[in-house]
């Protein structure tokens, strides 16, 4: 009888350890998907036309050429941050997917030795 006792006890701060570990990894999961999604905003703002309007013809496309040329060096940066970040993403998933299934198996066993 203390043997399961403490069974039960180890099983029941296992479960506690497991239970942390998933909300760490759901947060850790949130961050890298939000970090991502920022960056696709700022990627897809990029594309947004420019109107140069006030300007005369020559100093409209001047300032097209120097946004276009500016707007591609950033986005070859934001690529870059975006494939980290996928990377991270992707990472950040399979640390979920391992913890949740650690606190499933936790909570079957547990209730295996419950119904014992």
């Amino acid at each position: 009888m203390a043997d399961h006792m403490t069974l039960a006890k180890q099983l029941g701060a296992l479960g506690q350890i497991a239970d942390i570990m998933l909300d760490q990894r759901l947060l850790a999961l949130r961050v890298a998907n939000t970090a991502r999604t920022d960056t696709q905003n700022k990627l897809a703002a990029l594309d947004v036309a420019a109107t140069w309007q006030d300007c005369s013809l020559q100093s409209s496309a001047r300032a097209e050429m120097l946004y276009q040329s500016w707007a591609d060096a950033r986005r070859k940066e934001l690529n870059l941050n975006l494939a980290r970040q996928t990377v991270t993403k992707m990472q950040a998933e399979e640390a979920a997917r391992l913890a949740f299934s650690r606190q499933t198996a936790l909570q079957k066993l547990q209730a295996h030795k419950r119904g014992k």
